[in-house]
């Protein structure tokens, strides 16, 4: 049954009303990015009635993030809480009535071939291209809605992405900077984030709703310090030999050899290593560790963290090493061996 009071407003809007209310209250949707975009979308949708939310996130909460960030407070930074944790916390203290899903992890698509079936709509709050080219392609492939959405200083740009009736992401790529700043070398603004967040959770309201004949169909970039906003109707930039979504698509961003095992992360100065194990035995690796008296280590029950020298080093769970202190991917990996073996 529907919570009169805290959707009234939301069901006095006539396209949702009742009856999309009802659908709000029966999806559910995946973002992938827990960051600036992801966790602004999450607390959207949760406060308009979603029924779930699944987050994944391969990052921790750092003091950098909290300027954009929402969700995330200075607790979550110092405890070093993985960010779909930390969202999925306080999510649950803003609506009770939504079930989330917090994955701790790389979107590799191992992981998105088990949760994206399970969804009805996909948003992209991610901060490279590699992955949106696996998320257009897996979402091709199972046939779901996604919505891209990219931030960086002042700029965005933002579109909707439906399997078989728009161009996909692979057909738009030179419509779309896929490469060059990032918010660690040029910065970013808060409000441009909300100003994409608004647009993807406008359409996802669309979407889920039954609004689909309202959506944009439009590629939506701007600048809002240069006061400058340009849309590109996108409906006849579907190519006919595009690998991901044309008759004979391949989906060759799904293919293993296509799936990074080293990732520079965003202009972090940080790399990320992915081991071949599945799992990692944190408390064992601590112990040895220890046996090194220059090492400072952090433990909590999702990460282990070390400093050594200028470098400081992130273990997760499930095999990913962040090398913070350098962005020379073969040093990152001296310094993998040299600890850990």
């Amino acid at each position: 049954m529907l919570e009169t009071n805290r959707y009234q407003r939301q069901v006095l809007f006539v396209p949702i009303g009742e009856t999309g209310q009802t659908k709000l209250s029966q999806s559910h949707v995946l973002i992938v990015g827990a960051g600036a975009l992801g966790s602004s979308s999450a607390e959207a949708l949760t406060r308009a009635g979603i029924g779930q939310l699944t987050l994944i996130d391969r990052d921790y909460v750092e003091e950098s993030n909290l300027q954009r960030q929402q969700l995330f407070s200075e607790t979550d930074m110092k405890q070093k809480t993985p960010k779909a944790i930390a969202a999925r916390q306080r999510l649950a203290e803003v609506n009770h009535h939504v079930q989330i899903h917090a994955i701790v992890g790389d979107a590799e698509v191992d992981i998105l071939r088990k949760v994206v079936p399970e969804a009805d709509l996909i948003i992209d709050a991610t901060d490279n291209f590699e992955t949106r080219l696996i998320l257009n392609d897996i979402a091709q492939k199972y046939q779901k809605p996604w919505i891209y959405g990219a931030v960086v200083a002042s700029y965005g740009i933002t579109f909707t992405v439906l399997p078989d009736k728009t161009p996909c992401l692979q057909c738009l790529q030179a419509y779309i900077p896929a490469y060059g700043a990032t918010c660690d070398s040029v910065g970013i603004i808060q409000p441009v984030v909300q100003k994409v967040v608004s647009h993807q959770v406008t359409e996802a309201l669309k979407l889920l709703t039954g609004n689909e004949a309202d959506l944009s169909g439009k590629l939506i970039s701007f600048d809002l310090w240069k006061n400058a906003h340009t849309e590109i109707d996108i409906a006849a930039l579907r190519k006919k030999d595009c690998p991901s979504c044309s008759e004979n698509r391949s989906y060759p961003n799904l293919a293993y050899e296509s799936r990074m095992k080293t990732t520079k992360l965003c202009g972090r100065n940080t790399v990320q290593l992915r081991s071949q194990r599945k799992s990692t035995d944190l408390s064992e690796v601590a112990k040895e560790l220890q046996k090194n008296k220059q090492i400072k280590l952090f433990q909590n029950p999702y990460l282990l963290s070390f400093e050594i020298d200028s470098y400081r080093v992130v273990l997760f769970q499930d095999g990913r090493t962040l090398v913070h202190g350098t962005m020379d991917q073969q040093e990152a990996k001296k310094i993998y061996h040299r600890y850990l073996g």
